[in-house]
């Protein structure tokens, strides 16, 4: 609707699988149990001849086992197989709505979200932008064109991509949501599979609850603006890739119709003005939501020892090092962090325990990742001969996995504290994207899953 056209947003034309058609609709995001293929295969049988969202992605694990002809013909079936939903009576009737989600997660946490239409000329992933919405990590430009392939010429698409608002007070979500419980019953109230919980989805339409998300949305904006007058109304906390890719096509589309490039934007050409193409399906979710956890993402560096890394850090960073007891000890100190001082842990098995204390005013992993990287370069010069094209450089989520690793032979865990909600929009104004694997959502199974879906293509 053109009231939000202002903060990026539109209501968007909602398809949902009808009722009968539910048991097997929904399945986590395509990027999420890389490392799994146990939990794919599982997927797919409970999936096996029913209408499954499962049926039109591509999980990202088959990615580096498929030749080229393989993933066109995946490619060519997933996108078959979207017009045959869309022609074969697994859709309930369109619905002119955004949706109101409560998300309870197999770990008891209840997240809540509204799925809504954002404009693609109001979103950048280029670091350094000034856009209402921004990527919030580095966008790694290899990873687009397979999702482009499935995009591209598709009749539907689905999210995973959930973006999140600086809303201290808790108005415009949740407040949004009580309005739309008071009004009317849930779309759609299903269990998810294998254990990741359950979700529920609530129309959101009425003239109340339209006027409340306006009001909210204009004290969000007058509270999110810099100096210049530039607006950050939402950061894309999952799925950056695929809403890369979603600009991607339409940038293509543009350019394909006379669209003019000028200062790195391309022109919208007449008659694409409202093109179903311009817009993406998403999921905003509260930055401040208490059901959404924060994980910082820690590091393994191999070929070094704790000591040695630590001091290099401190030479680039400053601080105070100290020596920690135990395990249970570092972490402590890890977690102690708070306001500008992060405390960033060391362990390896020559060396044991180190904390590193450090005043910064930007997130831990945006100081630390530069100085890591810094180091593996220098590290690439003189010893990539002998490694080869192993990686000196992984990213680990849980403090025990890597803490874990760096009990072997030359590794080194790097431990980051948490992540701190109050300084997150402020980094990114400030610095950007944050460096890759900076934080994750919550646990794989916890992440957004397959439900509501749009029409790409132009009646």
């Amino acid at each position: 609707m053109d009231i939000f056209k202002k903060y990026g947003l539109y209501m968007p034309e909602i398809l949902l699988p009808a009722a009968e058609k539910t048991s097997a609709w929904a399945v986590v995001a395509c990027d999420q149990y890389t490392q799994d293929k146990a939990y794919w295969t599982e997927a797919a049988r409970i999936a096996e001849g029913k209408p499954s969202a499962l049926h039109i992605i591509l999980p990202e694990i088959y990615l580096n086992e498929l030749s080229q002809a393989e993933k066109e013909k995946a490619v060519s079936s997933i996108q078959t197989r979207m017009k045959d939903y869309l022609g074969g009576g697994v859709f309930a009737p369109p619905l002119n709505a955004f949706i109101y989600v409560e998300r309870t997660t197999a770990y008891g946490r209840l997240r809540k979200g509204l799925v809504a239409s954002i404009d693609l000329e109001d979103y950048e992933w280029k670091s350094g932008t000034k856009a209402k919405i921004r990527a919030t990590e580095a966008t790694i430009v290899s990873r687009i064109p397979p999702r482009i392939a499935i995009r591209k010429n598709a009749p539907l698409e689905s999210p995973h991509i959930m973006l999140l608002v600086n809303d201290k007070k808790c108005s415009f979500i949740e407040k949004t949501g009580e309005i739309a419980k008071r009004e009317g019953g849930p779309l759609y109230d299903v269990e998810l599979m294998m254990g990741a919980g359950h979700i529920s989805g609530r129309a959101v339409s009425s003239a109340d609850a339209l006027f409340h998300m306006e009001k909210a949305l204009a004290s969000i904006a007058a509270e999110n603006i810099d100096s210049a007058g530039n607006v950050f109304m939402f950061a894309v906390g999952d799925g950056n890739h695929s809403l890369a890719t979603a600009k991607a096509v339409w940038d293509e589309l543009k350019k394909s119709r006379g669209g003019i490039e000028q200062n790195g934007s391309i022109a919208v050409p007449q008659g694409l003005e409202n093109h179903p193409c311009r817009y993406a399906l998403v999921e905003i979710v509260n930055l401040y939501d208490e059901g959404l956890t924060f994980e910082p993402i820690h590091r393994i560096v191999f070929e070094e020892n704790a000591r040695s890394l630590a001091s290099f850090v401190q030479s680039k960073l400053g601080g105070k090092l100290e020596v920690c007891a135990s395990e249970s000890d570092l972490m402590q100190k890890t977690a102690s962090s708070a306001g500008k001082t992060a405390v960033f842990g060391f362990a390896s098995a020559q060396d044991g325990f180190l904390s590193l204390s450090v005043e910064l005013d930007c997130l831990a992993v945006s100081a630390l990742q530069p100085v890591l990287d810094t180091l593996i370069g220098q590290k690439c010069e003189t010893s990539c001969v002998t490694t080869g094209n192993k990686e000196l450089i992984d990213y680990i989520h849980g403090a025990e996995d890597v803490l874990r690793l760096a009990r072997e032979h030359d590794k080194t865990a790097v431990l980051l504290p948490p992540i701190e909600k109050a300084s997150f929009f402020t980094t990114v104004e400030k610095y950007g994207s944050l460096p890759r694997k900076s934080f994750s959502m919550g646990e794989a199974s916890e992440k957004r899953f397959y439900f509501e879906c749009r029409r790409l293509e132009k009646d």
